[in-house]
């Protein structure tokens, strides 16, 4: 599959691609007679697994150690192990903190839900001006 359509199914640029074909994210692509790249399609596979890292924050370094160590082969399956088992760690204690941060921003929203309701309450219970206020005298009627 050439770049453009590569770049199409994994929803990156062909820049993206090519950047990570430079750096070591992605193995070279065989080319074709023109020198064209031609990629395979199991790649998307890898492409989708790298995205999710890089959602999951972890840096493009540890990325390439992973790369490396998968280019290794299965002898390198406990070292690629132990390294997920850490990056799910700090994923872990983000998403903590991202809770933490979301019970803080409910409280907030529910204080200023309740003074907006208290206000409605409250502006609820005030006599409208514009009616007569109690114990006012009616007006007199005049004559022609």
């Amino acid at each position: 599959m050439k770049i453009g359509e590569l770049a199409k199914r994994a929803g990156l640029s062909a820049h993206t691609l090519r950047y990570y074909e430079r750096i070591g994210l992605l193995p070279r692509a065989d080319r074709d007679a023109s020198g064209q790249r031609d990629y395979d399609a199991s790649i998307i596979s890898w492409i989708g697994f790298l995205e999710r890292l890089k959602t999951t924050g972890m840096p493009i370094r540890e990325m390439l150690r992973y790369a490396a160590l998968r280019e290794q082969g299965a002898e390198t399956g406990t070292a690629r192990r132990v390294l997920l088992e850490a990056h799910r760690d700090k994923v872990r204690a983000h998403v903590a903190d991202l809770q933490a941060a979301l019970l803080v921003l409910d409280t907030k929203i529910g204080g200023y839900a309740e003074a907006e309701q208290r206000m409605e309450n409250h502006d609820a219970e005030l006599p409208d001006v514009r009616r007569k206020p109690v114990g006012a005298r009616p007006a007199r009627a005049r004559g022609n």
